[in-house]
């Protein structure tokens, strides 16, 4: 996939910024869990606008959540999540109605033009307050960042990082996972704001930057040049940042999203998706 122009990828920093901080997304909420009783026929689902299901998501979109800036086209990781969702209620791309809606109004307290916004966020409990999310439909995995042509640019597994000098924020899941997944023998350089260890980076201060897979995306489009994501992992222990899918407080849709995410997750669909568009050919290949 080609590299997001500059000039898009910094009109996403703050999606990416936003999205991908560090939280505790141990979030409930209190609309009713989908069981055996819920109606989730097509004909008796409430909607934003009848016989179509609306979808909201930002403008504009960027790779490689979007492709083209067209989220109907059906390209682009959360595109295709979003049709998948949609297939599993009933629903053809015909039906399918797309709104601009912008990141922070997603989730902001009121009424919603859509039945669920699409757009990398992140399930917290503060957000849950104003709105409902879907079960999560992507768990937000860990990636390295490092100048091609460098000694670990091209490290295809994490052993092959042990020896690496390692830049990192603290207090964030990336950190968390530099110490108990790649484990380097030399202990990582912690800064306490992201631009720091990104800068470090530049200026060859460490070899290597751990940050999550979203905000890697963004680091080698728009802040080091020439770098690349050298690979994806998944960290452990603690509670995995999730994205979900935002809907309108109180949404009686919510149930039956809850089970399409299910459905996608249990037959495999979530991580054919995930594969296809944040995998190998979104330049981030899996590190074992």
């Amino acid at each position: 996939m080609a590299r997001p122009s500059v000039l898009l990828a910094v009109g996403a920093l703050a999606a990416a910024a936003v999205a991908c901080a560090p939280v505790d997304n141990t979030a409930t909420t209190s609309s009713p869990a989908a069981s055996a009783s819920t109606t989730c026929t097509k004909d008796q689902l409430k909607l934003v606008n009848a016989g179509k299901l609306t979808i909201g998501t930002d403008k504009p979109a960027y790779d490689p959540w979007f492709q083209d800036d067209d989220p109907s086209n059906g390209k682009g990781f959360e595109s295709a999540v979003a049709f998948a969702v949609a297939g599993e209620l009933g629903f053809d791309r015909s039906e399918v109605k797309w709104n601009s809606v912008k990141f922070d109004s997603a989730f902001a307290p009121g009424a919603k033009n859509f039945d669920f916004d699409v757009n990398q966020v992140s399930i917290t409990p503060d957000r849950a307050k104003a709105v409902d999310f879907s079960k999560g439909y992507y768990t937000v995995k860990q990636a390295v960042v490092a100048v091609q042509g460098s000694k670990f640019a091209n490290a295809k597994s994490l052993a092959e990082l042990k020896d690496a000098k390692i830049g990192v924020q603290v207090g964030t899941t990336s950190l968390d996972a530099v110490k108990d997944v790649i484990k380097p023998s030399a202990e990582a350089n912690v800064y306490n704001e992201q631009i720091d260890a990104v800068n470090a980076l530049k200026n060859k201060q460490v070899d290597a930057l751990v940050v999550d897979l979203p905000t890697a995306f963004y680091v080698t489009a728009a802040q080091v040049d020439n770098s690349k994501i050298v690979g994806q992992f998944s960290s452990t222990g603690g509670t995995p940042e999730e994205f979900g899918l935002v809907m309108e407080k109180g949404s009686a849709l919510k149930p039956c999203v809850d089970k399409a995410v299910e459905a996608l997750k249990s037959k495999g669909e979530l991580a054919k998706i995930e594969q296809q568009w944040l995998g190998a050919a979104a330049g981030a290949p899996e590190l074992s």
